[in-house]
């Protein structure tokens, strides 16, 4: 069984910038793609970022593109996701999730493990 702990979510103004991390406990951390996904209230969990599991490939949402950046450092079995230029319309729930195969995936389905959540909030 693999735990997912989301940190570093918080209280932002527009235009700055957060870091999220996950933590994932067990073994086999390295082999697993790893994504990052969010729910705004009153919305559907959407896609965000993914990554393969040597950080080789990584996959954007349009709408993220050129402002998220996915990292992993198998070492320390944490997957980041590092936020800039920050908007209100990225307030949402950021989910950590991982899938026992390799990665990168768009999909939910294909993630088999989720985390808690931590709650981002852009302030205009």
């Amino acid at each position: 069984q693999v735990q997912l702990v989301e940190s570093g979510g918080g209280l932002v103004q527009a235009g700055g910038s957060l870091r999220l991390s996950c933590a994932a406990s067990g073994r086999t951390f390295s082999r697993y793609g790893m994504g990052w996904f969010r729910q705004a209230p009153g919305k559907e969990r959407e896609f965000v970022a993914a990554i393969d599991w040597s950080g080789g490939r990584t996959y954007y949402a349009d709408s993220v593109k050129g402002r998220f950046s996915i990292s992993r450092d198998n070492a320390k079995n944490t997957v980041y996701l590092q936020m800039i230029s920050l908007k209100p319309e990225d307030t949402a729930v950021y989910y950590c999730a991982g899938s026992t195969r390799g990665g990168p995936y768009r999909g939910q389905y294909e993630y088999n493990y989720w985390g808690q959540g931590t709650q981002v909030t852009v302030s205009s």
